[in-house]
């Protein structure tokens, strides 16, 4: 009983880390969920914050609406678990092989590397997922331009 609470306590620990790291590369500037920053100018002034931000909005949408997406690359987590998960069984394996493990040793050693692979190239890939796309932020920028907005940045 007292080992399957020590899997169990690891295996929430390891459910944990994929869930929270992917969420902490998600946010800030760089992000894809990151939103245009207005410049003060006659426009915004004008119409006011909360207008600004419905004609961002707008734009955001018009752009989905033409097939565009605010992140670059939306299957990253999914590849680099894949890619982790077969050089981890691999590595794993050929490991077990070199020590002269027998046959079910190394097939043990190939899924538990096959896991830790997994895991580690899941965690990998959703950093690297967190990219916008440049096209999308061009589009929603040239949006706003043409209704007399100045976008400075993206928050």
């Amino acid at each position: 009983m007292h080992g399957f609470l020590i899997k169990w306590r690891g295996l929430c620990a390891a459910v944990l880390v994929l869930g929270v790291l992917p969420g902490c590369a998600s946010t800030g500037s760089a992000s894809p969920a990151a939103r245009p920053v207005l410049y003060p100018n006659a426009t915004l002034n004008r119409v006011g914050e909360a207008q600004g931000r419905a004609e961002a909005d707008a734009c955001m949408a018009r752009a989905a609406s033409a097939g565009l997406t605010p992140a670059e690359n939306t299957n990253a987590v999914a590849r680099g678990a894949g890619v982790g998960a077969a050089t981890g069984g691999v590595a794993a394996a050929v490991g077990a092989l070199i020590t002269g493990r027998g046959g079910e040793g190394v097939v043990r050693a190939g899924v538990g590397g096959a896991a830790v692979g997994g895991s580690a190239g899941a965690v990998q890939g959703a950093f690297r997922n967190d990219r916008p796309s440049s096209t999308y932020r061009t589009f929603v920028q040239r949006c706003l331009g043409e209704k007399g907005f100045d976008v400075i940045g993206w928050n």
